[in-house]
């Protein structure tokens, strides 16, 4: 090979000398314009992480929406069953009180639960007979007598059923022979005996 052969050797240009163009030197920071600066395509993986943070979102919105549906279903639940509860109560208290009878059969007990004529449970026939009334008890010579209302049985039997508790005033209470301890309507007693507790 010879000289005329070889390629010549590599020279730099020179810099143009252009007013408009910055002063690059070593170590120097050069900025972009934001005017003539194209983005570069993004790369693969930042693709991808762009992919993955949007599905990321749109999954999150899916979970709160989600979410917000089954408190929602909840509330609804609640106030539902709210309204059932208040209705079954309104139900039970109705039935309760078509249910009072109009009339109750009382009978005058003792503090064994066995049942003895009207009289003793009658408070002039105490007073007649050195006895008191106390608490809608009747004391006749040391032995308690009350009203067991609404319960079954004869004289000299155990009363099977009924309670202690006196009826509201608009039920009638009338005795197993015919007497009324409680007149029903305005809620006034009847006939002066004393009776329930």
């Amino acid at each position: 090979m010879t000289d005329n052969d070889r390629p010549p050797p590599y020279v730099a240009p020179e810099p143009e000398d252009n007013d408009d163009a910055p002063d690059r030197r070593a170590g120097s920071i050069s900025y972009q314009d934001p005017r003539s600066t194209v983005p570069r395509p993004p790369s693969l993986a930042e693709q991808r992480a762009r992919q993955e943070a949007q599905k990321r979102a749109r999954d999150a919105e899916y979970r709160a929406a989600a979410e917000e549906e089954e408190r929602r279903k909840k509330r609804k639940r609640i106030l539902i069953g709210t309204g059932v509860t208040v209705g079954v109560v309104a139900l039970v208290a109705v039935i309760y009180a078509a249910s009072q009878p109009d009339e109750v059969t009382a009978h005058c007990v003792t503090e064994e639960g066995v049942i003895v004529d009207d009289d003793y449970c009658d408070d002039g026939y105490a007073r007649s007979h050195g006895g008191y009334s106390s608490g809608g008890f009747i004391f006749i010579g040391g032995t308690s007598y009350r009203y067991n209302y609404g319960g079954t049985g004869t004289i000299g039997g155990r009363v099977s059923g009924g309670t202690y508790v006196k009826p509201s005033g608009d039920t009638t209470v009338k005795t197993a022979s015919g007497k009324t301890v409680q007149r029903g309507g305005l809620g006034v007693g009847g006939s002066g005996k004393s009776g329930g507790s």
